[in-house]
């Protein structure tokens, strides 16, 4: 073998090497890691309304295997037990039963869906019903406890008590890997429930297909109509170990009907299809023998699934697929790193970048295939495609913090969203979608604003132009949400389409972030015609009672109104106190509509410092109580920039003990740790940014707002391979105030930074004092 051909032999030998990893976008390798893996909780936000999961998966990855607790909502008697609202995720801190380990999960949302796939190890008697959690052994769930539990980033695990079985599991972009510890059976059994899901109180699941290719593979998918009107998922399962036997729960009759009829297909029948599939696969176990699993998911088809498996777990080592994910986490995490004062604040810190970069997840096939919206089959050529968008919530802080530490990853959502676009009979860029689908949740058109950010900040390996005017395309859709009515009078009627100050305020801001883009890309028609519909919100704004309230199509403001209300008064997910304050866009102008400084600091003030009577909540445990100081709604996204408006008014350092306390108050350790969703990230983002000393109130401006850091000190390690770093002097919980600011050895002396100055490197030093500094910085 000469020179030449050894070197050819030595790249290709690579290259396989390469193709056995967990796949990640190619980025700058981080020198001088540290463990940050160990700060990462996964079970923060898994009690209450957090609606985390605590499975494993990798960064933005099409697999999330976690365990469901009680999403099944039909029990034995086949009417609807369940709280799907409370089992977004599919798992509740509280729950004492494990059903199974499915393979699809959203992250913090406040609505359900996926939850494909459950597998679920037993032994002894044969049960193919979930039961119900206070019998668990009515059915294949198991009782397990919290202290044999364990989460991490990348790996879970637990003992199921009933059936003495160690659950372990792991995960690669597109293959979650189970490894179950038995004990000695001759009655060992894995239950594959292809009804399960977390979308299923009123049977959602459309059909299934599963075909036993032989004695260690099985291939299929599963479709369901949810909250995705039309979705299926495609898979490949195999098994360490052959199938002794193998058989499904029998359904109604008349899926046998006709040639079908002739054949028993309860027992070792190689195809089987229908709404309700429920399969079982046998084995003879002995004593801490280990079966292990692979489910490979494709949006294309089985075999592609089949082809993601080969490529990304093409052996049996559990651990090595462990280890090699959780260092594409430790790389993920490394990219801001911190010190702070008390271990707590790291735990909260790394969890919240562990949960910011769960989603969106890619969605496409190791040969970069996926199915788009209209249906058809797609390839990505020259991006990396994503899907599940949340970007109500995601736009305020998660994509601005990816401009910052996922720029690559960013641009890529966006030539996603713009793929989306292409294939919309709207032409609109996606509102809220899904796999395939898109499910026109909430309100806005917020694309537009993670579009204009990435312009505006630079950061466009996609056509910007071309985005523009998608951008402009979504924004001229006269029948979406209101947006008739808005283009011609300015506002959204309330008696003509509910929720009507929100759409008005929300619409006006995404139009400012338009024009924005518009201005940046030199487009002066486009920048004139949305910057001035960027100021509507003066038309929903009461000056006699000081606040955003609904208006008529006739033109008058609706007579019924409580500004504290949520019910009825045209705001969704606030009141009119929350919504009042939502001009991101031009808070300068808001304070002088609003009476100038010294009254817009008192309403501020209040805000935080008012008690909500009860009437406003539907009894005194309602779930609406979680996440609010005072009036100020941290658990609900509009409020999420108020704090920092304070920057805008002579009184920035008002802003600074607030912070510090939100950050205190919002987010612990522990399972019941955040204060709300955490809404696919957004959550998180806001405490990593708030946590690190800035905000971006306007995504669509270069500008951040200054805070309080809570940070002894952070480096980011950009992709650019230059590094951003945050110091802190006199750092302590009881110097929450900001007496001077830094930037690279120069005082500044507005409360502002610019992204540009954080992208190019450098350094920004944040001097802390036990006392407010009234004059200036």
């Amino acid at each position: 073998m000469n020179i030449l051909n050894s070197k050819f032999f030595l790249f290709v030998l690579l290259l396989l090497i390469l193709g056995c990893v967990p796949e990640i976008n190619a980025q700058k390798k981080i020198d001088n890691l540290k463990d940050l893996i160990q700060y990462v909780d996964p079970m923060i936000g898994t009690a209450k309304m957090g609606h985390t999961y605590p499975g494993a998966t990798v960064p933005f990855g099409s697999v999330q295997l976690s365990p469901e607790t009680d999403t099944i909502a039909y029990g034995l008697n086949g009417k609807y037990n369940g709280d799907v609202y409370k089992y977004c995720a599919g798992y509740q801190y509280e729950d004492k039963t494990i059903v199974g380990f499915s393979h699809t999960h959203f992250s913090g949302t406040g609505h359900s869906d996926l939850g494909d796939f459950l597998i679920m190890p037993t032994t002894g008697k044969l049960e193919l019903n979930p039961g119900v959690a206070s019998k668990p052994e009515s059915g294949y769930r198991s009782a397990f406890s919290h202290s044999t539990e364990k989460a991490e980033p990348a790996y879970y695990s637990v003992l199921l008590e009933d059936h003495n079985i160690k659950a372990e599991l792991t995960a690669t972009t597109r293959v979650g890997m189970h490894q179950y510890t038995f004990p000695k059976s001759d009655e060992a059994h894995i239950i594959l429930d292809l009804t399960s899901g977390i979308y299923n109180y009123d049977k959602k699941n459309v059909w299934t297909f599963v075909r036993v290719e032989n004695d260690t593979l099985i291939t299929g998918y599963r479709q369901t109509s949810g909250w995705a009107r039309t979705r299926t998922v495609y898979f490949a399962m195999s098994f360490s170990k052959p199938i002794k036997s193998y058989g499904q729960a029998a359904q109604e009759k008349s899926v046998y009907r006709g040639f079908w009829g002739r054949f028993d297909q309860t027992k070792n029948f190689p195809e089987m299809a229908g709404q309700n599939l429920k399969l079982f696969f046998d084995f003879n176990t002995e004593e801490g023998e280990k079966i292990k699993i692979k489910m490979a998911l494709s949006p294309v088809s089985s075999a592609s699934a089949l082809e993601n498996m080969k490529k990304e777990v093409p052996d049996w080592d559990f651990e090595k697929v462990k280890k090699q994910s959780q260092e594409v986490w430790n790389q993920e995490l490394n990219k801001i790193q911190i010190e702070t004062l008390q271990k707590e604040d790291l735990v909260n810190f790394y969890t919240a970048m562990y949960h910011a970069f769960l989603g969106p997840t890619e969605y496409m096939d190791a040969d970069r295939n996926y199915k788009g919206l209209d249906m058809n089959v797609h390839k990505a050529e020259n991006f990396t495609n994503y899907t599940s968008y949340s970007l109500w919530d995601t736009y305020r802080a998660l994509h601005p913090l990816f401009n910052i530490v996922q720029p690559k990853r960013n641009s890529d959502m966006i030539s996603s969203m713009l793929a989306h676009s292409d294939q919309s009979v709207h032409k609109m860029l996606p509102i809220w979608s899904h796999y395939a689908n898109e499910n026109w949740c909430m309100i806005g058109y917020h694309s537009v604003a993670v579009v204009a950010d990435a312009i505006v900040k630079g950061n466009t390996n996609f056509d910007p132009e071309k985005a523009l005017q998608a951008c402009v395309n979504t924004a001229k859709v006269p029948y979406y949400d209101g947006l008739e009515y808005y283009m011609k009078k300015g506002y959204v009627p309330e008696d003509k389409n509910g929720a009507s100050v929100s759409k008005t305020l929300e619409y006006a801001y995404d139009d400012w972030a338009i024009a924005q883009a518009a201005k940046k890309l030199g487009k002066t028609e486009i920048y004139d015609e949305f910057i001035e519909r960027s100021k509507n919100y003066k038309n929903v704004y009461d000056a006699k009672t000081g606040f955003m309230r609904p208006k008529l199509n006739d033109g008058s403001f609706k007579k019924e109104f409580d500004p504290l209300d949520t019910h009825g008064q045209g705001f969704i997910e606030g009141n009119s106190w929350n919504y009042s304050l939502y001009v991101p866009q031009d808070p300068t102008e808001m304070i002088k509509m609003m009476g100038g400084n010294d009254l817009f600091n008192v309403r501020l003030d209040s805000l935080f410092s008012m008690n909500l009577p009860d009437k406003y909540f539907e009894n005194t445990e309602d779930i609406t109580r979680e996440g609010i100081i005072g009036n100020y709604v941290h658990g609900n996204e509009p409020s999420h920039h108020v704090v920092y408006l304070y920057n805008w008014t002579n009184s920035p350092w008002k802003a600074q003990d607030k912070i510090r306390m939100i950050l205190k108050k919002m987010y612990r350790n522990g399972a019941d740790g955040l204060g709300g969703n955490d809404d696919f990230g957004q959550m998180s983002a806001w405490y990593i940014f708030s946590s690190l000393g800035f905000y971006p109130v306007a995504p669509g401006s270069e500008d951040y707002a200054l805070g309080s850091p809570l940070v002894k000190n952070a480096i980011f390690n950009l992709e650019n391979g230059k590094t951003f770093e945050v110091e802190t002097v006199n750092q302590s919980d009881k110097n929450v105030f900001v007496s001077k600011v830094l930037l690279n050895g120069k005082q500044i002396h507005q409360p502002f930074l610019k992204h540009s100055d954080v992208i190019s490197g450098g350094k920004i030093t944040f001097y802390m004092s036990n006392k407010p500094n009234k004059k200036n910085y």
